[in-house]
């Protein structure tokens, strides 16, 4: 889908932009630095669970406020690749700056401002949270984060992004979500690639200890055997240590897996050309159990699996009107 400001007749650029741009992504203060003569064209396009969008606009400032997001259900992170010039960013404590080269992250749950100077190019994926969860754990640690896309698994994530973009309009849905897929799995191995990402809090043996059990954990959710004991002996410490570690977390060992299947079952389900039945997409993450994980799925989602996939096929159709 293609908006431009060129299409307005509006003299509220600002109203105009932020419309465009709270549609896209989630919703944004937008403040453009020449509000009469601003210019701006967003493409995106929908990639199973991830959006990917290109955008061209003259000078901005974003501003992501606690009124935007408190009644938001689903949270998601926006990474944002600059081809022009720098944007500076600002959440919680943190100040930084990207330029091309590089990429950023940015947590659609927490206040942010965002901005560039100048007419700046721009490549933007919005990422459910819950997505990035199930592979690196915790996301509060990537929030402000610039990594490095001019080598490495960094480097070879925006040539993915690139090809992508590239071959957009000659690939068909099916394609698309298997591209989805596969950019964000790209996305989680380069981040978690980068040392910085560490929980902080790792300074205990304990702590790295249950961040090495978790790790483990999200790596072998298609595990049929995956369990506390797998997991502690895998780890190389007893179960009840284990065990141990994650109620000082006020989580069960099995509640946390079950917890990450889940969200691979949501992710499953939303996209529409997997012709898996309900019970094969439980089986494939673990579940075994077809009426337990409907109602696992139903505690955690609020809806049945079959909902999920309804709801999507629907939200897909209105967009076709």
């Amino acid at each position: 889908m293609l908006v431009s400001t060129d299409h307005s007749e509006s003299v509220d650029k600002n109203k105009v932009w932020s419309e465009m741009i709270s549609e896209t992504y989630f919703p944004l203060s937008v403040e453009c630095g020449n509000p009469k003569n601003f210019k701006g064209h967003l493409k995106s396009w929908g990639l199973g669970v991830l959006g990917l969008s290109e955008m061209n606009c003259d000078s901005v400032m974003y501003r992501r406020n606690k009124s935007h997001f408190e009644e938001e259900k689903e949270n998601s992170l926006l990474i944002t690749i600059p081809h022009i010039a720098d944007v500076h960013f600002h959440q919680a404590a943190r100040q930084t700056s990207c330029g091309p080269g590089g990429f950023l992250v940015e947590q659609g749950d927490m206040p942010y401002e965002f901005s560039h100077a100048q007419r700046n190019r721009l490549w933007v994926l919005k990422v459910p949270t819950a997505s990035v969860q199930s592979r690196i754990g915790p996301t509060e640690r990537l929030s402000a984060l610039t990594f490095d896309a001019t080598s490495g698994i960094g480097s070879y994530f925006v040539g993915a992004v690139r090809n992508t973009i590239e071959s957009i309009d000659v690939i068909n849905n099916a394609a698309r979500e298997m591209a989805g897929q596969h950019l964000l799995d790209l996305l989680c191995l380069s981040m978690r690639s980068d040392e910085r990402i560490l929980d902080s809090s790792v300074s205990t043996i304990r702590a790295a200890h249950l961040q090495r059990a978790e790790q483990f954990i999200r790596d072998n959710l298609a595990n049929p055997n995956l369990g506390p004991l797998v997991v502690a002996e895998s780890c190389g410490i007893s179960l009840r240590y284990l065990q141990g570690l994650f109620a000082e977390n006020e989580c069960s060992v099995a509640g946390y897996i079950r917890d990450k299947r889940l969200t691979r079952c949501h992710e499953t389900l939303e996209m529409l050309h997997d012709t898996s039945t309900m019970a094969q997409i439980a089986h494939r993450w673990g579940f075994y159990d077809h009426a337990q994980f409907c109602k696992h799925y139903r505690n955690r989602f609020g809806c049945t699996p079959t909902d999920t996939r309804k709801k999507r096929r629907l939200q897909v159709a209105s967009r076709c009107q």
